[in-house]
């Protein structure tokens, strides 16, 4: 069994800054890929960002390049996303989803485990 587990959302101010955390825990062998999705109410679940064990792949959606950094600490079992020059648009759950394939997908239905997510909210 294989559990995530989302920390470090909450309120920002738009231009603000939050680093979330996805910490992966139990049956972690053989889990190569590592993304963010995000869902804002009332819309569909997409891709944010993925990166792979080790870090040698990583996709960021268009509309966060340059504004989103992903990360990793294997040793930590941990993903990190580090969000800057936040927007009210970037409000919404996020979650993390992980799979055994070593490529980056932002296809929600290419992932085995997930996380139960964490709020952000970009609002003045």
């Amino acid at each position: 069994q294989v559990r995530l587990v989302e920390s470090g959302g909450g309120l920002v101010q738009p231009g603000g800054s939050l680093r979330l955390s996805c910490a992966a825990s139990g049956f972690t062998f053989g889990l190569n890929t590592i993304a963010w999705f995000r869902q804002a109410s009332g819309k569909e679940r997409e891709g944010v960002s993925c990166i792979t064990r080790t870090g040698g792949i990583t996709y960021y959606q268009d509309s966060v390049k340059g504004r989103f950094t992903i990360s990793s600490d294997n040793a930590k079992n941990t993903v990190y996303l580090q969000m800057n020059s936040l927007k009210p648009e970037d409000t919404a759950v996020y979650l993390c989803a992980t799979r055994r394939l070593y490529s980056c997908s932002d296809r929600s239905s290419e992932y085995n485990y997930w996380g139960q997510g964490t709020q952000v909210t970009v609002s003045s």
